[in-house]
């Protein structure tokens, strides 16, 4: 009789495309992962992968097993909820993406009163700021900064992001404060280059205005980029959740253009493919409340230059 954790385990495969990749979803050694799928293939009697020393590949019976499995695995997880929901508890596994800097400085410490009062909960959160596939890599739900722009995804809103240019105080008392985007033009930028290096986009009369100052520094990390905005090596566009606190005892200081970034969005995502579990929705309601509307890392930007609270 086939396991269900030898199924669980083939999906896992499958869907994150390596014996190592599906060890550390499933918090397995990889040997585990191994054993499990040779005994499911001894059980079907039929070879469920290709493999090269490159990659996993699914065989013609993989890819034909692999849909109903993937069903069948579906069901049971639905199955299990449903009967927490029946019994009015929120229990079992969760798995959850978020940006590292984000994730350290504000979904952290939301997380723990959550998990506190539901402990029953097991919950995996990666940090990781590269842009996640949540069906392919087998999250529950992914949290994002920005657009959410993948038609697979059902994106709940969880709290609005103002961005700001900033700058450190040496940075701008060596290299002048510029007033307008022409003289913006002419210093040095810290860029985040997941968003792409067109990323500063502000709002005028009208309408969008894109500028490229030219680069000190690209990174894909918000941390980084705060601290370099802090070593005075240029200035940088960051969303107040990042440099609330920097701002508000001076080590950077908002710099105003007469242009402000369009305001964005922080979201819950997860598969369309997926029904949304209950605790999922409790965790999505217990984050708004957490970050408030507005949210509270927003609030030193309430009078800063430049800012306007209606955008």
């Amino acid at each position: 009789m086939l396991k269900l954790e030898g199924i669980a385990t083939f999906v896992a495969i499958a869907e994150s495309g390596s014996l190592s990749a599906a060890a550390r979803r499933l918090s397995l050694s990889k040997s585990v992962v191994s054993e499990r799928l040779v005994e499911l293939e001894r059980g079907l009697g039929a070879a469920l992968f290709q493999r090269t020393t490159r990659k996993l590949t699914l065989t013609e019976d993989g890819a034909a097993f692999f849909d109903r499995a993937a069903r069948i695995l579906g069901e049971v997880n639905d199955a299990t909820q449903e009967a927490a929901e029946r019994r009015g508890t929120l229990a079992g596994p969760m798995r959850l993406s978020a940006p590292v800097t984000f994730g350290r400085m504000h979904l952290g410490p939301a997380l723990y009163p959550f998990l506190a009062r539901h402990p029953g909960i097991s919950l995996t959160l990666e940090l990781d700021d590269r842009r996640v596939d949540a069906a392919a890599d087998g999250f529950d739900a992914v949290i994002r900064h920005g657009v959410v722009d993948d038609s697979r995804l059902v994106a709940w809103p969880l709290a609005r992001s103002q961005r700001v240019l900033v700058a450190s105080p040496a940075y701008l008392a060596q290299h002048g404060r510029p007033a307008s985007m022409e003289a913006l033009a002419e210093h040095r930028a810290l860029y985040y280059f997941n968003r792409g290096i067109a990323d500063w986009t502000f709002l005028g009369d009208s309408g969008q205005e894109r500028i490229r100052p030219p680069a000190a520094l690209r990174v894909n990390n918000g941390d980084v980029m705060r601290d370099a905005a802090l070593a005075g090596l240029g200035i940088a566009l960051l969303p107040g959740f990042i440099v609330g606190p920097d701002i508000a005892q001076g080590r950077l200081e908002v710099v105003d253009v007469g242009r402000h970034a369009a305001e964005e969005m922080i979201y819950l995502a997860h598969s369309e493919s997926r029904r949304a579990s209950a605790k999922l929705r409790a965790l999505v309601a217990f984050l708004r409340e957490a970050f408030g509307d507005p949210p509270y890392w927003d609030a030193h930007l309430a009078h800063t230059p430049g800012n306007n609270s209606a955008m």
